[in-house]
């Protein structure tokens, strides 16, 4: 007895290493470094399912029953398939995991952990997209020249020497005048 083990992975995005490759579905099996064109085994093979590049390559052929799956994936509401030559078994299950989702879904805590996962995955990619982390720097450095123009304010203040304020908060003359009119 021979088992096959396959693997899919659905990634919601493309993959670095796989940007060149023109196809939405890619299958991978185990090589030897110098002998890349031996299989060690025909019983591993790991299917990689890339969603952003469904709608450029859906046309590729050999992937019908994967693209019957992708869009039920991309918009589970959809059921009805669109071609009567769609493998029947693969409509069959593809309805009773639209059933099953249903049923998921009928519960409100269900529903919320399935919102809350799609939120955490949104945020992650904005968080990314948008370089949340050089926000953060950014608004440091306002905070910094913030501080440093309350700390001018107060040595203005107290008469302290306009030398003494450069060589403290590393602030030109000219931005230390501006400082001292904003005051009076």
């Amino acid at each position: 007895m021979m088992l096959i083990f396959k693997k899919e992975l659905i990634a919601d995005f493309e993959l670095d290493r796989l940007k060149s490759i023109k196809k939405h579905v890619t299958k991978w099996n185990i090589r030897e470094e110098e002998y890349s064109k031996i299989i060690l085994t025909d019983v591993l093979e790991i299917c990689i399912i890339e969603l952003p590049k469904y709608n450029k390559y859906a046309h590729t052929k050999g992937f019908d029953n994967i693209n019957l799956w992708i869009k039920f994936i991309k918009n589970p509401e959809v059921v009805m398939m669109e071609n009567k030559n769609d493998n029947q078994e693969t409509k069959q299950a593809i309805n009773k995991a639209k059933e099953k989702l249903e049923q998921l879904s009928q519960t409100e805590h269900e529903r919320e952990l399935a919102e809350l996962r799609e939120k955490y995955v949104r945020d992650q990619y904005s968080v990314q997209k948008y370089g949340y982390l050089k926000g953060i720097e950014e608004g440091k450095k306002e905070g910094k020249f913030k501080e440093k123009i309350r700390l001018t304010q107060k040595m203005i203040e107290e008469n302290i020497d306009i030398n003494t304020i450069i060589a403290i908060t590393g602030l030109s003359k000219e931005e230390i005048e501006e400082i001292k009119k904003s005051i009076k």
